[in-house]
């Protein structure tokens, strides 16, 4: 049998072609081993490059760490590329233990309530670089609570997935509570405990109810006005509610024309409608004249003493307000509306 010429040119340059493949193609285990050693052996388990940190920090961890992927904070961060060394810093030392250490360093911020913790304004910057555009952020530098070293995880917890994102570390106790939601004010009494007294008295704004929030009247993100209020005085925050004590009035009664606090307190009383005493005695703080003299309980004005003809009538279901009805103001003309009588 014969071949032709052009017959075994093709099958010479198909050999030559069969030999360069080979010699130019790697082994099928030295692929496998090169894929192995470009593959890091810890995935991204929530945020995308979080595997330095959640090859250690798990679902095991004692604190939810992965539970962020539940929160608001996760799915921004998600978005945005943020990862967790956008908070805690690169804590490159803190990831690699340096040789000849006893204990592994803490990473460059650590938050929270417990434990050695980073200083508060590095703690807070941690939360402006993203918010700090934020209109309620704008007065922060000015506030009583960045002048006191309060941090915004003071107050605020990240990881959790919370209905409200507020710290909460005690249960609540008080018997009025109707709702299982975190309210407010748990977490600003934790300082306030002062406050937190006075809410729980008989006469109180509804706030331990869920009604009214501490941020109803308080920016607690800083504000150029006394207590960190939300309008510029605590008259105009006062009658944002209470309108009908707004006016204007023909008569205006000073001290409710200088502040409601004059006679109120905002948070909590043992006297009714929120007042610092309970009348005849508050009106007479300023009103101890002749006409209505605060001196009921002299030697002869008492209940049944025995210098005067009878016993004092004015001390029996009389109070100031049975006749001065309309105290914070009155359009009424002449002496009623002079003297708050209607």
């Amino acid at each position: 049998m014969k071949t032709s010429t052009s017959s075994v040119a093709v099958l010479s340059l198909g050999a030559v072609l069969i030999i360069a493949l080979a010699a130019f193609t790697p082994p099928a285990g030295a692929a496998d081993a090169d894929k192995g050693a470009d593959a890091s052996p810890h995935k991204d388990l929530v945020l995308k490059g979080d595997a330095k940190c959640t090859r250690c920090h798990d679902e095991t961890d004692d604190y939810p760490v992965l539970e962020i992927a539940k929160t608001t904070h996760g799915k921004a961060a998600k978005a945005v590329s943020l990862t967790c060394t956008s908070c805690h810093g690169e804590s490159e030392s803190h990831i690699n233990k340096p040789e000849g250490a006893t204990e592994r360093p803490k990473p460059d911020r650590v938050f929270g309530k417990k434990g050695a913790r980073t200083p508060a304004d590095n703690r807070a910057q941690a939360c402006l670089g993203c918010h700090g555009g934020d209109r309620h952020l704008a007065f922060w530098e000015s506030g009583r609570h960045k002048k006191n070293d309060v941090a915004c995880d003071n107050c605020h917890v990240i990881h959790q997935a919370k209905n409200v994102p507020l710290r909460k570390d005690n249960p609540t106790i008080s018997p009025l509570v109707t709702t299982s939601r975190q309210l407010e004010y748990e977490t600003c009494t934790s300082c306030h405990k002062e406050i937190r007294g006075q809410l729980l008295k008989t006469s109180h704004h509804p706030i331990v109810e869920g009604k009214l929030k501490c941020t109803s009247c308080h920016n607690p993100h800083g504000a150029l006005s006394p207590a960190m209020v939300k309008d510029e005085s605590v008259n105009q925050l006062c009658t944002s509610c209470h309108t009908d004590k707004r006016g204007p009035f023909m008569q205006e009664h000073p001290p409710v024309e200088e502040s409601c606090l004059n006679c109120h307190t905002p948070h909590g009383s043992s006297h009714r409608q929120l007042l610092v005493q309970h009348p005849p005695n508050l009106c007479q703080d300023c009103h101890d004249w002749s006409r209505h003299p605060g001196t009921y309980y002299s030697g002869n004005q008492g209940f049944g003493s025995t210098t005067s003809g009878a016993p004092n009538t004015r001390l029996v279901a009389r109070a100031c307000l049975n006749c001065h009805t309309n105290i914070h103001g009155s359009n009424a003309p002449a002496m009623r509306g002079k003297f708050f009588l209607r």
